[in-house]
C-alpha cells in the first residue's frame, strides 16, 4: 500500500503543478496586447502543452486514488468530503480546458484580474484536501 500511496502523492502533486500554472498562463494571455501575435502564439503553445501534460498526469493520480480507496477500504466522513473536492477539482480541470479553447478561438472576455482569482481555487482545494487526509477531522 505504501508504494501505491507514494505514487499517488507524486502524481497528485504533479497534476496540481499544472493546475497552478495553467491559469497563470491565462493571466498572461488576458494581458496580451491586441496585435501581439507572436506573444499570444507562444503563450498558447505553452498552455496547450501544459494542458496535455496535466491531463495525462491526472489519470494515474485518479487511478491510484481509486485503488487506495476501493482496494484498501479507506473510508470515513473525511473521505467523502475529499471525494467531493476531487470532483470539484475535475470540474476545475475541465474549466481550464474550456478556457484554453476559448483563448485559441479568440473568445476570451475575462480580465487578467478574473484569472488571478480563478487561479486561487486549486490552492484552496489542495489546502482542504491535505487537511482532510492528514487530520481526518470527521
Amino acid at each position: 500500500m505504501l508504494w501505491i500511496k507514494s505514487l499517488h502523492i507524486v502524481f497528485v502533486a504533479s497534476w496540481f503543478a499544472g493546475l497552478f500554472y495553467l491559469p497563470r498562463i491565462f493571466v498572461n494571455l488576458a494581458m496580451v496586447e491586441p496585435g501581439s501575435l507572436a506573444e499570444r502564439d507562444r503563450l498558447l503553445l505553452m498552455a496547450r502543452k501544459l494542458a496535455r501534460f496535466m491531463t495525462i498526469l491526472a489519470v494515474p493520480a485518479l487511478a491510484l486514488g481509486l485503488w487506495l480507496w476501493l482496494g484498501y477500504g479507506i473510508s470515513g466522513g473525511w473521505m467523502h468530503a475529499k471525494l467531493l473536492l476531487v470532483l470539484l477539482l475535475l470540474g476545475y480541470h475541465h474549466a481550464c480546458l474550456r478556457i484554453l479553447k476559448g483563448f485559441e478561438q479568440g473568445r476570451n472576455r475575462r480580465s487578467h484580474v478574473w484569472f488571478r482569482w480563478f487561479n486561487e481555487a486549486p490552492v484552496l482545494m489542495m489546502l482542504v484536501i491535505v487537511i482532510l487526509v492528514v487530520v481526518k477531522p470527521f
